[in-house]
């Protein structure tokens, strides 16, 4: 079959901040055959490119990550862009699509319909569900809802962290908002990983979101709310060193503090002199990716040095409630432990 006859499937992964979309997609990966062929359209608050990173220790075929804005309404357009180049490089089987954490499917969704003609189909839209602080942002954050509405599968992560009473109370809520949907839980893979069988996700052919539907899907409600402010958001910056009094003691001190209604997450690289060994394997260059959600975090040991920002080592974004009464003082914090400068305070918006 010719590149001009063969249609690629794209597969849309949504969920709150912190949810473990990167997590359930890599480990997805792993249950592929070597010579499938993956990319992935990557969309992240920030400009630190820390899933390209752990990429580049998978079997993705190629990465394009879209920085600074979400893919739903600021950076409108770019993400068929990027589609579009993966496909005319690497001829993928499939591309794999993982949203900000605060991004409406019905916009994603819409752009991929409009690339029928390039022959780009919308294959499955699914919604990974945090188990474990669901209820706690589902009020506050209304695209976390939608999420939760409208999708083809959810996906039930972290589940095994929390009791079986507090996973039926979850599940009760997921249900009251969407009680369609087939609901299912990710399995426990390696230290870190959680997963779900490809043949879950992959081949459903979703009939959500079709273009003749476009003015029916969202209320006046749910528009006005998805308008709102999601999150604020803070940047760290720092020297190509690492700063003396980093380590991964200090570290853990510092993260356990951070209350968990304000810090939904903490992403970035950052270089330390060791991690202990029943944390993660040590890296050969002392760099690690740090993620932090919600009280919870690891680290993942970098092989290599990264591709790009080699001038400075800690790189950070951190994403908080919005409205932190304590937003300032907290971006102090943040540059002052990780020995760098706080870039400033951005406030993410859907306009």
């Amino acid at each position: 079959m010719s590149l001009e006859q063969k249609r690629t499937p794209v597969n849309v992964f949504t969920g709150f901040l912190g949810s473990g979309k990167t997590t359930v997609i890599l480990s997805l990966l792993k249950h592929l055959p070597k010579d499938y062929k993956i990319c992935i359209v990557k969309n992240e608050f920030g400009d630190v490119k820390v899933d390209s990173e752990l990429a580049r220790n998978s079997n993705v075929t190629g990465v394009q990550e879209m920085l600074n804005g979400c893919m739903c309404c600021v950076l409108v357009g770019q993400m068929k862009n990027a589609i579009l180049e993966l496909r005319d490089q690497y001829n993928p089987d499939r591309i794999v699509i993982e949203t900000s954490g605060s991004a409406f499917p019905a916009t994603i969704a819409w752009q991929i319909r409009e690339l029928k003609d390039e022959q780009i189909y919308l294959d499955s839209i699914v919604t990974v569900i945090d188990c474990v602080n669901f209820r706690g942002y589902e009020d506050t954050s209304p695209t976390a809802a939608m999420q939760a509405k409208y999708t083809d599968l959810i996906l039930m992560n972290k589940h095994e962290t929390v009791s079986e009473r507090d996973y039926d109370t979850v599940l009760d809520h997921v249900y009251d908002l969407n009680p369609d949907t087939p609901k299912i839980k990710t399995f426990e893979e390696g230290r870190v990983g959680c997963s779900v069988p490809p043949d879950l996700v992959f081949g459903l052919d979703s009939k959500l979101f079709e273009l003749t539907e476009k003015h029916l899907l969202a209320t006046p409600e749910e528009s006005r709310h998805h308008h709102d402010n999601e999150v604020d958001i803070i940047q760290v910056f720092g020297p190509r060193q690492p700063s003396p009094t980093l380590t991964h003691d200090s570290l853990h001190t510092f993260l356990t503090s951070l209350p968990k209604d304000d810090f939904y997450r903490v992403k970035g690289m950052l270089r330390l002199p060791s991690v202990p060994s029943d944390v993660c394997e040590p890296s050969p260059i002392n760099t690690y990716i740090l993620n932090y959600a919600f009280g919870r975090w690891e680290f993942t040991p970098l092989e290599n040095e990264p591709l790009e920002g080699g001038h400075q080592d800690v790189r950070l974004t951190a994403m908080l409630a919005r409205g932190s009464a304590r937003l300032g003082s907290w971006a102090d914090k943040l540059g002052a432990v990780f020995g760098g400068e706080a870039k400033g305070v951005h406030v993410h918006k859907h306009y």
